[in-house]
């Protein structure tokens, strides 16, 4: 099994998106960070590569998706409760991201998402009971 996980996702504005994902309490592993990405640091092990448009181009010869038209990608998270999803959503959306559909509740989930300044979805769910979820 595996160890970790970088998503990688391409950017328009460094230091716009840094900024964005501090106000929502985030933070950069510094040793994997400069102008050109960024480590955004998730939960243990897990990290999102931000990635301006021009670098994340070098490690690939496909054309990179208009997120704000195309999904390329959801990214989903847990949180330990229904007020932590609320609470990140609102910071993202007071910090200028938009909310891309209603929040689902669905009894066993609870779950919601924002649309960074960039367009990438990230859905935030609350399980009360996961093994309901995964059977």
């Amino acid at each position: 099994m595996h160890k970790q996980i970088f998503v990688n996702l391409p950017i328009e504005n460094m230091a716009r998106s840094q900024a964005f994902f501090r106000a929502l309490g985030y933070t950069f592993n510094p040793d994997f960070t400069n102008d050109q990405g960024a480590c955004l640091v998730t939960g243990d092990n897990l990290f999102v590569m931000l990635l301006v448009k021009d670098y994340y181009q070098t490690f690939t010869a496909k054309a990179i998706a208009d997120s704000r038209s195309t999904s390329e990608v959801l990214m989903c998270f847990s949180c330990d409760s229904r007020e932590a999803v609320d609470t990140l959503v609102e910071k993202a959306v007071a910090a200028g991201a938009t909310t891309p559909r209603p929040a689902q509740d669905l009894g066993f989930m609870y779950s919601r998402s924002f649309d960074d300044l960039d367009g990438h979805t990230w859905e935030f769910v609350h399980m009360a009971d996961a093994s309901q979820a995964l059977g």
